[in-house]
């Protein structure tokens, strides 16, 4: 599997009702293999799931390898509060057919430092899949510093980093832990093109939900070193990432979805999106059906 390029944090689709909305989510992964996406995240937070049960997420995984048939990566997201539980989660989805599995810090427990490196290694080594660690402290309440990354560098089984802090300082520190057989990813959109100027060699997003052949244009202009012209294609989106900010994720993910026919609503705690951001949503529309048209042309 790649790691490297566009990589989505897909949604998870709900009916009317509240189950599984396979169809859609059938439609969601074929929407990102043509777009160019190189791999999917499947039940990361971007895919809510806190809010899945166990059968769920069984199934959205099961789904997803079925229709993506090796096409694209698939990746799992498996990451818990406890290793034994993160372990056993990981270990699941392997025996489901995922590539490798995302594994955030933590949530909420705040582990130490050399906790994280206990932790990481555990699952490295009795998970069953490749690691790749995934840093977002805004969520879980523990930022795993560029020290302690350093330190997991090299361990068997640990295949590279989802950073979502977006300051150039941390990619300062992170760009010299680049090592063949480790990939640095960016996990925030709005700076992901500068990331990639830093070293990383890839995004995990959530805007490439709705904008995926954009996104993967851009990774790959990036990637190529055309810096300016990657910049110059993010900054027609900007407007989408504040739109994307403007309530907690994936709420106005999911409502962008919905109004493209993907899906419903979301589960609780989390609600739809509240005036007058709602309002934005015929511009935001706009705004996508325009920047895909004109990725499809240069990729063309």
């Amino acid at each position: 599997m790649r790691l490297s390029g566009s990589i989505t944090a897909l949604a998870t689709p709900f009916s009317i009702d509240g189950t599984l909305d396979l169809r859609a989510w059938a439609q969601m992964l074929e929407k990102q293999i043509a777009s160019g996406t190189s791999a999917v995240v499947v039940a990361g937070s971007t895919g809510e799931a806190a809010a899945l049960t166990d059968d769920e997420y069984d199934t959205l995984l099961v789904e997803a390898v079925r229709v993506v048939a090796g096409r694209i990566g698939v990746i799992a997201g498996t990451g818990l509060s406890n290793t034994a539980k993160t372990i056993a989660q990981t270990r699941r989805a392997a025996e489901l057919g995922a590539q490798a599995a995302l594994v955030v810090t933590p949530p909420y427990v705040r582990p130490t430092p050399a906790g994280l490196v206990a932790h990481y290694r555990a699952v490295a080594a009795q998970g069953g899949l490749p690691v790749i660690l995934y840093n977002v402290p805004g969520r879980t309440g523990v930022d795993m510093a560029p020290e302690t990354v350093a330190e997991l560098v090299g361990v068997d089984g640990i295949v590279g980093l989802k950073e979502a802090r977006g300051d150039a300082e941390r990619w300062a520190a992170l760009a010299p832990l680049a090592a063949p057989g480790f990939a640095l990813l960016s996990g925030d959109d709005p700076t992901f093109v500068e990331a990639m100027r830093a070293g990383a060699v890839g995004v995990i997003s959530v805007a490439s939900n709705v904008v995926p052949a954009s996104f993967a244009g851009i990774a790959a202009a990036a990637r190529d070193g055309a810096f300016d012209a990657a910049a110059v294609q993010d900054a027609g989106l900007r407007p989408l990432y504040d739109f994307l900010g403007c309530a907690p994720n994936p709420i106005p993910l999911k409502a962008l979805l919905k109004a493209q026919g993907f899906g419903a609503d979301l589960r609780l705690p989390l609600l739809p999106l509240e005036a007058p951001h709602t309002a934005s949503l015929a511009v935001m529309l706009s705004l996508v059906e325009r920047a895909e048209a004109s990725a499809a042309r240069r990729a063309a």
